[in-house]
C-alpha cells in the first residue's frame, strides 16, 4: 500500500469550490456592511476573499480593493463576478498561502472573514501579519466563528474552543496606546447549509482602529 501525498493548500482549496458552482451566497458579510459602511473608501485588504463578495462590495462603495486568496479557482470567479459587476478595475486579485505570506504596504481597512479551514491554517499568525499592514488611522475587521456550522468539514470534537473577540484582541497584542477596539461582540444569524440544512450560528466580530501618527 503506498501513501498518497497530502495536498497542498492550494489543491485542497481549489478541490473544495471545484465540487459546486457557487460555494457562498454572493452577498457581502453582514458585519462588514455594518461596521464599514459609513467609513470613507479608501485601500482596502481583502484576506481569503473566495469568490469575491466582500470585495465587490467594497470596490462598489469607491475602495480600491486586492482580494487574496490561495484557491485559483475562487479567485477566477471573483475575477468574472467583479467584471459583472462592472468593478473589475478597482479590484486587484493575488494568489497567495496566507500562512507563508506578508502584505506589502499598508492599508485604511483589512478585513478578514471566517478565516478557517480543515486543513493547517495559521490563524493568529496570519492575523498578526494583518493588523501590520493597517495604516495609521485605519481599521482592522476580523469575523469568525465560535463554533464550527454542522456541516462544515472541520474536526468538531477534542479541537480547541475558536477565540471570542477579546481573547482574539489580547493575542493580537492591540495595546491600548496603539489600537481603540470598537466592536468586539458575539452575534447570532441564521444559516443554510450547502444541502439545504437549518442553523443559527454565532460569530465573533473585532474591530480595532490603529492610532493615527
Amino acid at each position: 500500500m503506498t501513501n498518497e501525498p497530502k495536498p497542498t493548500t492550494g489543491e485542497f482549496w481549489d478541490g473544495f469550490y471545484r465540487e459546486r458552482d457557487a460555494v457562498w451566497s454572493g452577498k457581502p458579510n453582514a458585519a462588514l456592511v455594518r461596521e464599514v459602511g459609513m467609513l470613507a473608501p479608501g485601500r482596502a485588504l481583502d484576506l481569503g476573499c473566495g469568490e469575491g463578495a466582500d470585495a465587490i462590495w467594497l470596490a462598489e462603495r469607491g475602495w480600491v480593493v486586492t482580494g487574496v486568496d490561495v484557491s485559483s479557482v475562487a479567485l477566477g470567479r471573483a475575477a468574472k463576478h467583479a467584471l459583472d459587476a462592472g468593478v473589475s478595475d478597482r479590484i486587484t486579485w493575488e494568489r497567495h498561502d496566507l500562512a507563508t505570506w506578508e502584505p506589502v504596504g499598508d492599508y485604511t481597512l483589512v478585513t478578514a472573514a471566517f478565516l478557517h479551514s480543515p486543513v493547517d491554517l495559521p490563524r493568529e499568525h496570519i492575523l498578526l501579519a494583518a493588523s501590520r499592514a493597517v495604516a495609521p488611522g485605519g481599521m482592522l475587521l476580523v469575523v469568525g466563528h465560535t463554533a464550527f456550522p454542522p456541516w462544515s468539514q472541520h474536526a468538531h470534537d477534542g479541537e480547541a474552543p475558536l477565540p471570542s473577540a477579546d481573547e482574539l484582541a489580547a493575542a493580537l497584542g492591540l495595546r491600548p496606546h496603539e489600537w481603540t477596539v470598537e466592536t468586539r461582540e458575539t452575534e447570532g444569524r441564521t444559516a443554510t447549509g450547502p444541502e439545504g440544512q437549518p442553523a443559527v450560528l454565532t460569530d465573533t466580530v473585532l474591530t480595532a482602529r490603529r492610532a493615527s501618527d
